[in-house]
């Protein structure tokens, strides 16, 4: 079993209830999984997605820090090819100077999925392939050691110790690899290509002020309850939402899964919506913590990170409490 646990929260949101509620159920999960002893909060950033609110994962993570005390606070990620570096690195200084000792930058290469998104932000696609040349600036304005911009300093950043992190899969493994960075890697319903992304991270690590020794957090969807039907009901909303928009092209808000399940689906959304739903970690405690052991082994994971999502915040948190449980924090 994974002993060390962490939430990854997308926020979410849910059919009658607007965006902004979808930020404020991220604020008050991460109390709860303060009370509950997860290591880490983290928060997204998405643009100009129907079912997401969270757009901006430094603001949100800054009314996160405020409303807990303990608990890691972080991004899972900031989308780094979006952003100028210096002004990443002024945000994440202002939140450790705020919050200290208890911030993570959790660092991603997506950019916007449509070309309208991309446009909007003023990027395009090849700017993922610059992630590495930004991931160096960034740490520079960190530690001070960029050179780029003679005399210039990003203020209040410059000099603190900010923990970061590279959300990656493929190629950008070989980036927090040689960079001496932790990785953060998923889904776990890819377990073997998780296991065979971690093996080349580590055999490629080169240690840096940053890190000694390779550091791994796998991430998925976890579903934990009284029995394997409702723990399979909880993946049922994010199942869909994905069904739907690979069928139509848009990611909607979740419903209840009972209205979903009620839904005639074509042949094609039927075959969509089961394979949303096939592979997660999901059952009764025992069957659970029996599968994260089996993650672990596979894994050598130093971390889970979940990220799960859906319709009934009921049984979420039911779920998170049991996944504590099963891991005894």
């Amino acid at each position: 079993m994974i002993r060390k646990l962490s939430i990854l929260d997308r926020s979410r949101t849910r059919e009658g209830h607007p965006a902004p509620q979808a930020l404020r159920d991220t604020v008050e999960l991460a109390r709860t999984a303060e009370e509950l002893g997860y290591h880490r909060f983290w928060v997204s950033e998405h643009h100009s997605v129907p079912g997401v609110a969270g757009s901006a994962p430094t603001v949100l993570a800054a009314a996160v820090a405020g409303a807990t005390h303990r608990i890691r606070v972080g991004t899972g990620g900031v989308m780094l090819p979006n952003h100028q570096p210096m002004v990443v690195a002024e945000q994440f200084g202002v939140l450790e100077s705020l919050f200290p000792g208890r911030i993570d930058m959790g660092l991603g290469r997506s950019v916007g999925f449509t070309g309208g998104i991309r446009r909007a932000l003023g990027r395009d696609t090849g700017d993922a392939g610059r992630f590495e040349e930004q991931l160096t600036e960034l740490l520079g304005w960190l530690d001070g050691t960029q050179r780029t911009h003679p005399e210039v300093h990003a203020r209040p950043a410059e000099g603190l110790r900010i923990p970061a992190y590279v959300l990656a899969t493929g190629e950008g493994a070989g980036i927090a690899a040689r960079a001496g960075l932790p990785l953060v890697v998923g889904d776990l319903r890819a377990r073997g290509r998780v296991s065979e992304i971690a093996r080349a991270y580590r055999k490629e690590f080169r240690p840096s002020a940053r890190g000694a020794e390779p550091y791994v957090v796998v991430s998925g969807t976890v579903a934990v309850a009284a029995t394997e039907e409702e723990a399979r009901r909880i993946l049922v909303p994010e199942a869909w939402a994905l069904a739907h928009s690979r069928s139509r092209g848009s990611f909607p808000p979740l419903r209840p899964a009972q209205e979903i399940e009620a839904l005639e689906m074509t042949p094609k959304e039927r075959d969509l919506y089961e394979g949303a739903l096939a592979d997660h970690v999901h059952g009764t405690e025992d069957r659970v913590a029996a599968k994260l052991s089996e993650v672990a082994e596979r894994t050598g994971a130093d971390e889970l990170l979940v990220t799960t999502s859906t319709y009934d915040r009921t049984a979420l948190l039911d779920s998170y409490a049991r996944l504590a449980r099963i891991a005894g924090l």
